[in-house]
């Protein structure tokens, strides 16, 4: 014999479950909004990092042409016969 199902079709345990369920879905994307602003700030620290090693790099390179440049522009030149 089969007990008939309640009239009411929620239950306690049921609801307790669903607010379960709503908890842990907040919490998850509480969790992610933390990590992509996380995960944003490091990339724009990365970018920022990258941008003023190639700037530095750039600025010896042109120091380095510069001097070169410089030094073959006034080495001595051999007297003309």
């Amino acid at each position: 014999m089969l007990i008939p199902p309640p009239l009411c079709p929620f239950t306690a345990a049921r609801i307790a479950g669903l607010q379960a369920t709503v908890l842990l879905l907040l919490t998850l994307l509480v969790k992610a909004k933390v990590q992509i602003k996380t995960a944003s700030a490091l990339g724009l620290f990365l970018l920022a990092l990258q941008t003023l090693v190639f700037l530095a790099a750039a600025g010896a390179l042109g120091l380095v042409a510069i001097g070169g440049a410089a030094l073959v522009l006034n080495r001595p030149r051999p007297a003309e016969a």
